[in-house]
């Protein structure tokens, strides 16, 4: 079996950061999106990897070469970008006939992947969601079984969402309809889509079933990567010893990356900071700090900074008498 994991895309709703990184390497909970698929898949036997590659795709390949040196990586350029479907057909030489396993390069989700991975029929993993307008949704039959996928829909029949995890075993039947599909110019939403090629198969015969994910970690934008990075660092950050940092208060969940300096601080809860950055002076909460990044005297909250960025606040010498009330924000 062979996983396939598109990283193409722009990620525009990421930007700025997604102007100087792909958003499958922001670091989240010490790790970075891309680093926890793929471990998720390792741990579940999957040893070779087809990474779909367009926007910076040179530091995906260097990242997974460095962070990943033991499985197998393939990589394929992705210059036009026409969507999902598009992408996944251009995998079809390295393919061949092979079992596949799809994972979209932005999502984290936290199922038994052994379990799909063994299944002896293709499988598409969902979520219940209360606006299902925004996803592929799937129509599901008592039995688990699913007879129908569309994409976005304005009148969703169902509410649950594939969350982008598709264990396939038919995969020339899958290619025949992506190419089908793409030779008759048929998009949803101006893209070719995996969906279309999903639901061509459902009606050739090829039997689906459902499975259902125990927790779906939107790492799309900002907000909702902050609250990603928040869960994923109860599991899985390590202890932090604050007596290596001068003068800090560690406040846990943290993941501090290696060879930072940190001293006359206070950091978090939930904060995730990427290796070589220096903290002096600070107070950071509920942020996402990148590597090589120097932050001195300055308060964050709710925040997001880049790799190589310097910011540096205000220093302020108060006289202040009682009963006073001041807002310096």
């Amino acid at each position: 079996m062979k996983a396939i994991i598109p990283v193409a895309g722009a990620g525009t709703k990421l930007r700025p950061h997604s102007y100087t990184q792909p958003k499958a390497l922001i670091p989240l909970a010490g790790k970075t999106v891309l680093s926890i698929i793929i471990e998720q898949l390792q741990q579940a036997g999957i040893q070779e990897f087809v990474f779909i590659v367009g926007y910076l795709g040179d530091k995906i390949h260097d990242y997974v070469e460095a962070k990943h040196p033991g499985i197998k990586a393939h990589y394929i350029h992705q210059g036009d970008r026409q969507g999902i479907g598009h992408a996944i057909r251009l995998t079809r030489n390295f393919v061949n006939n092979d079992e596949v396993f799809v994972v979209l390069g932005d999502t984290i989700c936290e199922y038994n992947v052994r379990e799909v991975v063994e299944s002896p029929v293709s499988m598409i993993g969902v979520r219940k969601v209360d606006d299902p307008r925004d996803f592929g949704v799937a129509e599901i039959d008592t039995d688990s079984v699913i007879h129908h996928v569309v994409e976005k829909p304005q009148i969703p029949k169902s509410n649950m969402a594939m969350v982008g995890i598709y264990k396939i075993k038919e995969t020339e039947q899958m290619f025949q309809c992506l190419e089908n599909n793409i030779r008759q110019g048929l998009k949803s939403h101006g893209e070719y889509s995996l969906t279309d090629a999903l639901d061509c198969m459902i009606q050739l015969g090829v039997r689906f079933k459902s499975f259902k994910v125990e927790n779906w970690f939107d790492c799309g934008k900002k907000e909702t990567m902050l609250e990603s990075n928040a869960t994923l660092l109860k599991k899985f950050a390590k202890e932090v010893n604050a007596n290596q940092f001068e003068n800090t208060v560690i406040i846990p969940p943290v993941s501090i990356g290696e060879n930072c300096k940190v001293k006359n601080s206070i950091i978090g809860p939930n904060v995730a900071i990427g290796e070589h950055t220096v903290l002096d002076s600070c107070i950071v909460k509920n942020s996402i700090i990148g590597s090589f990044s120097n932050l001195f005297d300055i308060v964050l909250d709710d925040s997001v900074i880049g790799s190589d960025s310097n910011l540096r606040g205000e220093t302020r010498s108060l006289n202040i008498g009682d009963n006073t009330s001041i807002d310096l924000g």
